[in-house]
């Protein structure tokens, strides 16, 4: 009874290029085999089961030179936090350097780019545009809020013990130097908007928004994520915070409903007040409607505490 050849392990992993599968010695009738799966124009898989999209997008890179994984594959890659308007979510982006052809193949949403060698970066095996280049390429199709929840993400400082980084995804500096080099390009004036809104600090997309529903309400600017001293040698570091005004906000994801954890909150609610501060709790349900019940709450806050909004030009 006739056996097909041994496939060779590297090709089992994942997609691969007929290139790849020949310089491994498997023949082209092989490849025409019933369990082996055409994605696309010289691109098989021996799988067909969901992959992770790096892993699926890398061939597509090997088969057009000279280009990326980028725009929103690239977003979906770097997990990017916020959200990201796509007409096609099925087909993979690639951008190709300039003056190369536009990528143009089944499953394929093609660019033609220019990016320097520090925009793009190899991530096992796959060329992908860098987290700072993959925020500019997005901008066209993003809102100014989610783009500086990008941002915001990009630049904060990681906590090392808990992520196994110290440094940032990008500085202010990095990102301004990179609007600096792609003037005119689609979308960058949503980006330097974003940009000028960014602050370093937030540790996840919801408190972004808090703090720019804060902002557009004409709230006074917080400290994010900073540590205050409270009584008795205690201190706490809350999600945003007034110092002057004594007020502490506290986002609660929904990760608060074991018991263990509503333990922790009562005795840190416990360790504001006994410092005189008032904690603002916001749940999910105050962050509907563009967070106008959140801002409501804090409002009432700061307000308690003697803030008055500053008057208005007059006429």
């Amino acid at each position: 009874m006739f056996q097909q050849p041994v496939v060779p392990p590297a090709l089992l992993t994942g997609p691969f290029t007929t290139r790849q599968a020949a310089e491994l010695g498997v023949n082209y009738s092989r490849l025409r085999h019933a369990d082996v799966a055409g994605l696309s124009r010289g691109i098989k898989s021996f799988s067909d089961e969901d992959l992770p999209l790096a892993l699926l997008t890398r061939p597509y890179t090997f088969v057009t030179g000279y280009s990326a994984a980028s725009h929103a594959t690239a977003f979906a890659i770097w997990a990017f936090p916020g959200f990201l308007p796509v007409a096609h979510p099925e087909k993979i982006h690639i951008a190709r350097q300039k003056p190369h052809a536009i990528p143009r193949r089944t499953g394929v949403t093609g660019h033609r780019t220019e990016f320097r060698d520090d925009e793009v970066e190899c991530l096992n095996g796959l060329w992908i545009t860098t987290r700072a280049r993959t925020w500019l390429d997005c901008a066209r199709r993003m809102g100014v809020a989610e783009l500086v929840v990008v941002a915001d993400h990009l630049i904060r400082v990681p906590r090392p013990e808990f992520e196994g980084r110290s440094a940032p995804y990008a500085t202010r500096k990095d990102l301004e130097l990179l609007l600096d080099r792609h003037k005119g390009t689609p979308g960058i004036r949503k980006a330097r908007a974003a940009l000028n809104l960014a602050r370093v600090g937030s540790d996840s997309a919801q408190e972004t928004h808090l703090r720019l529903a804060m902002g557009f309400a004409g709230l006074p600017e917080p400290d994010i994520n900073v540590r205050v001293e409270l009584a008795g040698g205690r201190s706490r570091t809350p999600d945003a915070s007034f110092p002057r005004y004594r007020v502490a906000v506290e986002y609660d994801g929904g990760t608060h409903a074991g018991t263990d954890q509503q333990v922790r909150d009562i005795r840190r609610q416990e360790d504001y007040e006994a410092a005189g501060w008032i904690e603002v709790r916001i749940g999910k349900e105050h962050m509907k409607d563009d967070a106008k019940a959140a801002v409501r709450k804090i409002r009432r806050a700061l307000q308690s505490r003697g803030w008055r909004p500053k008057p208005g030009p007059t006429g």
